[in-house]
Formats: C-alpha cells, sequence, structure tokens
C-alpha cells in the first residue's frame, strides 16, 4: 500500500512542506518576497546598522549568539580570546621537544616504593628487567640470600617459616612476619612458595663475551636453547647445569622466559650459581662462541653421530637444544658443527627438553 501525500485528500489544500510552492513554509513566493526584504531600501539599512558581511545581510541581528547564530565567531558564544588567530588555533603552542625527562624520577620512586613497603604488591613490569622480582620457595630465597652479587629489598616469612630458618637468614634484609593470606595474594595462583618470599633486583647479564677466556683444563660445556620458553625447563635446566659445572646458560631475548620466581624456583639455586645470558640472535652468538673456540654441537634424533662420540676429543663444547615440539631451527642447525643424539631404546618417541639436557649434560662430564 503506497504512501498517500499530505494533501492528497484536497489537492486544493496548500502543502504544509516548508519548500513547496504556496505551503506555509514559504517556497519559491516566500523566498522571492525574502529578498526583496533584503535587497530593498529596509534591508539595506538594516545591514549597515549590523555592520555584517555580505553573507550575513540577509539574517536578523540577535543579541545573543547560540547554534546557527549570526555572530562573526560563527555561534560559539564569547567573543575570541586574546592571543588567538582567526581561525582558532593558539599563536604559540609549547614546544614539547623542551619538556623534561621523568623517567628516571619514576624509577627511583618505584624504588622508594618497593623499599618502604607501601607498595606491597609490585605493578606488572611487561618485560623490564630493571625493576626487582618476587623469588619464592626457601631454596630459590635462600640462595639467593647468599649471593654477594645480588641486591635485596625485601623478605616476607610466615611465623612457622621464621621459627624454621631463623638461624639460616641473614640480618639484611630485616625479616617481615606476615601471614599465609597475604603471600598467596602476593604471589602468583598456585605458587608453592613454602612461606618465604624475597623481593630482589635481577642479577646483572653478563654477556657472551665472558666466555672468552677458558676458566681451566677441564672440559667447559655451555648450553644454548633455542625457543625454549617454559620458565619450569629452563629453570630444570639451570639446576642441571649446575650439578654438572655447565659455564653458562644463553637463551633468546624475545622467546625464552624472564627469570621470575616460578623459574628461580625450579632452578633450586641453579639461578644464583649458572649465569643466565641473553643474546638478540642466537645465529650470531654461535658464530661468536665458535671465535671462542668452541665446537658447536646440536643434539638431534634424526643422525647416526651419539653425543659421546661427538664431544670425545672436544675440550669447550656449546651444546645446542631446541624446543620439545619443534626441534633446533633451520638457521641454528645449519651453524652447528656436528649433530648428535643420545642413544635411547625407541621406547618413547623423545625426552622432555630439561630432562635431555639433564642427560646430555652428564655424557659431556662423564667424558
Amino acid at each position: 500500500m503506497s504512501r498517500r501525500k499530505p494533501d492528497a485528500r484536497n489537492p486544493k489544500r496548500p502543502s504544509s512542506h516548508p519548500n513547496a510552492p504556496g505551503g506555509k513554509g514559504g517556497g519559491k513566493g516566500n523566498r522571492d518576497r525574502r529578498d526583496q526584504r533584503r535587497d530593498g531600501p529596509e534591508g539595506r539599512g538594516q545591514l549597515e546598522k549590523s555592520g555584517l558581511p555580505g553573507k550575513f545581510a540577509h539574517a536578523p541581528v540577535h543579541s545573543k549568539a547560540g547554534k546557527g547564530g549570526n555572530r562573526p565567531d560563527h555561534g560559539r558564544g564569547h567573543a575570541p580570546r586574546e592571543g588567538w588567530r582567526e581561525e582558532g588555533r593558539p599563536d604559540q603552542r609549547p614546544d614539547r621537544s623542551q619538556r623534561p625527562d621523568r623517567s628516571a624520577d619514576r624509577r627511583h620512586s618505584r624504588a622508594q616504593e618497593y623499599d618502604s613497603g607501601r607498595e606491597f604488591r609490585p605493578r606488572p613490569h611487561h618485560g623490564n628487567r630493571e625493576l626487582p622480582t618476587w623469588l619464592y620457595g626457601s631454596h630459590a630465597c635462600l640462595a639467593a640470600l647468599e649471593n654477594p652479587e645480588r641486591h635485596h629489598r625485601r623478605l616476607l616469612l610466615t611465623r612457622e617459616a621464621r621459627e624454621a630458618l631463623g638461624s639460616e637468614l641473614p640480618p639484611n634484609p630485616a625479616p617481615e612476619v606476615v601471614d599465609r593470606a597475604r603471600l598467596d595474594a602476593l604471589l602468583p595462583p598456585g605458587a608453592v612458595h613454602q612461606g618465604i618470599a624475597l623481593l630482589t633486583d635481577p642479577l646483572e647479564d653478563p654477556g657472551v663475551e665472558s666466555l672468552k677466556e677458558p676458566a681451566g683444563e677441564e672440559r667447559e660445556v655451555v648450553l644454548l636453547l633455542d625457543h625454549v620458553t617454559d620458565p619450569r625447563n629452563v629453570g630444570a635446566i639451570l639446576r642441571s647445569a649446575a650439578a654438572f659445572g655447565a659455564r653458562a646458560v644463553i637463551v633468546t631475548d624475545r622467546h625464552a622466559p624472564e627469570a621470575t620466581g616460578a623459574l628461580a624456583k625450579a632452578a633450586s639455586g641453579g639461578l644464583e650459581v649458572v649465569p643466565l645470558i641473553r643474546v638478540t640472535n642466537l645465529a650470531r652468538a654461535l658464530d661468536l662462541l665458535a671465535e671462542y673456540g668452541f665446537w658447536r654441537v646440536g643434539l638431534e634424533m634424526e643422525t647416526d653421530k651419539t653425543l659421546a662420540e661427538a664431544v670425545s676429543d672436544i675440550r669447550r663444547v656449546a651444546l645446542v637444544l631446541g624446543a620439545e615440539d619443534e626441534g633446533l631451527r633451520r638457521l641454528t642447525r645449519e651453524k652447528c658443527d656436528f649433530l648428535a643424539k643420545l642413544p635411547m631404546t625407541g621406547a618413547v618417541e623423545s625426552l622432555n627438553v630439561s630432562a635431555a639436557a639433564a642427560v646430555a649434560l652428564y655424557e659431556c662430564a662423564r667424558g
């Protein structure tokens, strides 16, 4: 059913549309009369009194400006402020390049919050390794407290842990006795803290350059992890590296976990003994190790040579392990001097990367 026009029942009745001929809104006839008033003597006299430019000549002068007003400021409701140009922008904008850098002040204030205890839970730092980290668990915390290379800020214990570890705790920092609920709220969900948590600064990264000179006459082993992202796996590898005397563990900067409480707890003190070195590019680190006299050996199942055969006559070994699902990447595999495998029966397809690292370190230490 079609919609009828408003005047369809009475064609002689003028339309109510403002632009319809003869309608209430005026239409062409009204526009003609409006033009006559504007262009006539009365219109010109009104224009002279108003002092408006030509495009405002047809509009009446109002005392208040509002939406759609006719003042020269186009209805803003106020006159242009002093110091502004005609287009409404300030004559002089502030120079943003001259603003003082307050990042150092913010870092200093954050450190004061940690020291004073006003901020019980540290804010997430999104990968900023300069900020303090909460460690938890008795082995991880006690090993960190004995490490002179660390700077500690707070030590929190439950009453039971304070009584059990009283003789083993150093005088600084002073222990703070809290209830277990506060430790549970402070640490990640499910963290087995054993009633102790330590807020400490991260360890300094010595860099690959620290491995240039030999440490002694015995065989040296350096572990390189290619995209191993699980913090518990990396922590377990650090624990095995400390047990078998590895020189360092090298990880990639982007595809490796931070040295958080979960990693430190899995390392069980190994993080304080074996340096954890981060590099931007693992292939470049392998090239640098080759210049230092290391032989690069990658663990791979699809090869005929065993690890014991590959390292039998090598004094400096750079042992490369890949992720469990993908193994060594193509470029990392090409940088290796040898590919070797662990002798297995074939009852299982592979080992966990931390278990494979422990067996490989044992093979290198035994030889």
